[in-house]
């Protein structure tokens, strides 16, 4: 008995003294807390802009052989479709495609000219889904909606006096309301043709949202242009030529969805960028850039790690550039266990812009303006970008959620969410140029919906930032999600929609003023 008692005794001593190497050796979550930055710091230290750059490259080649463009829809999205969906088969994905119908649309005609009293040219886009003019255009008088105090004009009926736009092209104010709104109150006015004018600096490319809102052609111009424009109405009739005209057709188009063959599927991790351009140009910047540096990091993670503790999942969206399409279509197909699988969403579109800055998506609304903060776990993922951008001295400032990019149906669907951005038609502050260097005053991205969006679009310094923090996001979540559950303490920041403007609020998506 006294044997059996000094070894009963004996037992709990060892097993103390050896509990804390035994703990320190299975703890599962300082293994994982482990395996991530190791995994994390390989992938940074692997995936580079240079090699990234040969998918633009890829991507620019297909573009100058099939009409200048990669639109969802056309020739060039789907070589390029093929080309991510390939590459990533390759490296063992599970790969698909996930095809849908939408209305394909392309710019015929967008102009827009002064006949009297002073005659000039003025440069406008046409908004997707818009109705178009005959060939040739109309010749009309404009007519001018009084500006409102509270920044809605054109938004109610009463805005639009009776028998004032009675054959006429109705200038608009941007602001309030949707563009779709705007033109359809100028059409049950009687006007036959708007023209919406921007309320902050630079163009204005937008989308009445869906091929049935169009009611009459309308297109999109500076402030500068639409105040002169007012200030000429003022002291007078003013009479434009205006021509609008756009191909809209069912097409079927597709997203790319590659998953990782292990990992937990409870605990599914997914990164995302828009693969399709605008029709005006091949969209090397816009948003070539993110799909680039989504599928060089997806390649580095293939050679990387065979086993993740998490799966992870890779999407190359179709028709963004329509309104979201093909992200909303991947959501909208999710079960209700699908959603809850995923645990975060990252989104990186135009991460190369020329004059860039670096913004966060802005999780927990710290700036104060614009969109509210993201899902519960968006603040941490802006957190963790942010405390990794601070590690290699990259500054950084947030970016609302606007909804112009594909963010927006997982922040719908209550999924955590964020991402990086690197500026679209919006202007860099003096602030923002010491910040980041560049030029104030001038657009982030000056090619943003053009032709010259093209391989010579891409600051590399930027992208290499943006790729890393891709990378830095698939270590580390590939193997850990105990940051998300980790509170944040919020401080107000300043900041406004980030990118002025906002991504996407000039986006060709754009629907919400």
């Amino acid at each position: 008995m006294a044997t059996v008692a000094a070894a009963a005794l004996a037992t709990p001593l060892l097993l103390a003294s050896a509990s804390p190497a035994t703990a320190h050796r299975h703890d599962p979550a300082e293994r994982a807390a482990k395996e991530a930055a190791k995994l994390s710091k390989k992938l940074v230290r692997e995936s580079s802009a240079k090699d990234a750059f040969k998918h633009l490259q890829k991507f620019q080649q297909i573009a100058d052989s099939t009409g200048g463009h990669r639109a969802a829809g056309s020739l060039g999205y789907d070589a390029s479709a093929a080309y991510v969906y390939q590459q990533l088969k390759k490296a063992g994905y599970d790969v698909s495609y996930q095809n849908f119908d939408f209305i394909y649309t392309e710019t015929q005609a967008e102009r827009l000219s002064v006949v009297s009293p002073a005659p000039r040219d003025i440069a406008i886009s046409a908004m997707t889904y818009t109705k178009s003019t005959p060939v040739g255009g109309v010749k009309a008088d404009l007519a001018a909606v009084p500006v409102d105090a509270d920044g809605t004009t054109g938004c109610e009926p009463a805005d639009f006096a009776s028998g004032t736009f009675t054959g006429k092209v109705a200038l608009i104010k941007r602001g309030g309301c949707t563009f779709a709104a705007k033109q359809e109150n100028a059409a049950a006015a009687g006007a036959i043709g708007a023209v919406i004018y921007n309320n902050t600096e630079g163009s204005l490319a937008g989308t009445l949202g869906a091929p049935e809102s169009g009611k009459i052609p309308t297109g999109g111009i500076t402030q500068a242009e639409g105040a002169k424009l007012a200030e000429d109405l003022a002291k007078g009739p003013v009479s434009i030529d205006f021509e609008i005209r756009q191909l809209q057709e069912k097409r079927t188009t597709r997203n790319v969805i590659a998953e990782t063959r292990h990992g937990n599927a409870a605990n599914t991790v997914m990164l995302g960028a828009h693969l399709d351009s605008v029709t005006a140009g091949p969209g090397i910047n816009d948003n070539g850039s993110g799909s680039a540096g989504l599928l060089e990091v997806a390649l580095e993670l293939a050679k990387a790690e065979k086993r993740p503790s998490n799966k992870l999942r890779f999407a190359w969206w179709g028709a963004e550039e329509n309104g979201l399409l093909g992200s909303e279509h991947y959501v909208a197909n999710l079960s209700d266990l699908g959603k809850k699988e995923i645990k975060l969403y990252l989104n990186f579109d135009m991460i190369a812009s020329p004059n860039y800055g670096l913004f966060v998506y802005d999780g927990d609304n710290s700036d104060g303006v614009g969109a509210p903060a993201g899902p519960a776990g968006s603040a941490q993922l802006e957190r963790d970008i942010n405390e990794f951008m601070d590690r290699v001295g990259a500054p950084h400032e947030g970016t609302d959620f606007t909804g112009r990019s594909d963010y927006g149906p997982f922040v719908e669907a209550g999924i955590p969410s964020g991402g990086t951005f690197t500026g679209a038609e919006g202007i860099k502050s003096d602030a923002q140029a010491k910040k980041f260097g560049g030029t104030a005053g001038v657009a982030y991205d000056a090619c943003y919906h053009a032709k010259c969006d093209d391989i010579k679009n891409i600051n590399m310094k930027a992208f290499d930032v943006n790729i890393d923090v891709i990378a830095n996001a698939a270590g580390t979540y590939a193997h850990d999600l105990s940051s998300l559950r980790k509170p944040v303490v919020t401080v107000p920041t300043d900041g406004d929609t980030g990118s002025g403007g906002g991504l996407h609020d000039g986006h060709d998506h754009e629907v919400t003023e």
